[in-house]
């Protein structure tokens, strides 16, 4: 059973609606979201960004629009997506598998300020603050999360103040946020307010406790990165209201979806209409920038019957979706294959 904590989560965040894979970029408001704690109300004319090196910057939002834009397309998916699926289910936010979203991104990129802040031979990594605070774990905390310099230092990392051309709505941190192209969407801090060069390792909780694969609660684990490989399909034909089971009729069903990785290109995805007995290729199109999704198509002969169909994600670095899902303490990077329950009549 979805316990009550568990349902104030899946109130106040939100995944994209399976549909919504036909668009290319998300449209803003069906873009998956995660607000860990509350949403900070921002005076863009009082708010400051320090960044801190060798040197310290303050930058207002006029300063940051007054750079050189960059935009980019990039796919972003939560670290649980996928997390109800799993037994025994870790008590967290509830995802199935509609945490995720792409959606063209406009800022400035980070490294050019890190080096007009200067870092040092001794910088390690780099801390991001947002402005969202709560508790977590027993600790109060601001949300921080940290990225070592050469991962800081990567040419596509950005610091977005729009989405979709138009300023960050209040819940996707505006008036500002961090964007990692390839990571899970924890990655990039919103609301954020400071970034600052350290030479040790940060120790916050978000890096040293949350975050991170385990396989019991003793485990140390490993902190979650890079999304894993993942293929989504558009739901056929017509759903039930409640089960969300689909009807189509017989005939030519043409399936489509996108796919994605932040280890490297989808180079193949695979579809299946018995319930994984058996694997087809499908058609990749090509996907709108380096770090988005790419589009997949499949004509299905439907006869009648019901049937599940699955679809898994290959990628260049030899990644693939399992069809059992790994399993974790926190429930996260749960990437195994699509179900999707479909009768033909």
């Amino acid at each position: 059973m979805i316990s009550l904590e568990e349902l104030q989560l899946a109130a106040r965040n939100h995944g994209m609606p399976l549909e919504s894979l036909r668009h290319e970029l998300t449209p803003p408001g069906l873009h998956y979201l995660l607000v860990h704690y509350d949403i900070p109300v921002v005076d863009p004319a009082a708010w400051r960004l320090t960044v801190r090196g060798e040197r310290e910057l303050e930058l207002s939002l006029d300063d940051l629009l007054a750079r050189e834009p960059v935009t980019m397309p990039v796919t972003m998916e939560c670290a649980g997506n996928g997390r109800a699926r799993l037994e025994p289910r870790p008590i967290s936010q509830p995802w199935l598998s509609e945490a995720v979203g792409t959606a063209e991104w406009t800022g400035v990129l980070l490294a050019p300020l890190l080096a007009e802040a200067g870092v040092g031979p001794d910088a390690v990594e780099v801390v991001f603050t947002g402005l969202d605070r709560g508790v977590e774990g027993g600790v109060v905390q601001d949300y921080e999360r940290s990225l070592s310099m050469a991962d800081a230092l990567r040419d596509d990392v950005l610091l977005a103040y729009a989405m979709g051309g138009e300023p960050l709505l209040p819940q996707h941190g505006f008036p500002l946020r961090l964007l990692v192209p390839g990571w899970y969407g924890m990655t990039s801090v919103k609301w954020l307010t400071r970034i600052a060069a350290t030479n040790e390792p940060f120790t916050g909780y978000q890096m040293t406790h949350g975050y991170r694969l385990r396989a019991s609660e003793h485990d140390p684990g490993t902190p979650v990165t890079r999304m894993e490989p993942r293929s989504l399909m558009v739901p056929p034909g017509i759903p039930d209201f409640l089960t969300r089971r689909r009807f189509v009729e017989p005939g030519r069903v043409e399936l489509e979806g996108r796919a994605w990785s932040g280890w490297g290109e989808v180079t193949e995805v695979d579809v299946s209409v018995d319930g994984g007995s058996s694997w087809s290729a499908a058609q990749l199109g090509a996907a709108p920038g380096p770090a988005a999704w790419r589009p997949w198509s499949f004509v299905w002969d439907a006869v009648p019957g019901d049937h599940e169909l699955c679809v898994r994600a290959h990628d260049e670095t030899g990644r693939s979706q399992p069809v059992e899902p790994p399993w974790n303490v926190g429930g996260y990077a749960n990437n195994a294959v699509q179900r999707v329950a479909v009768t033909v009549a």
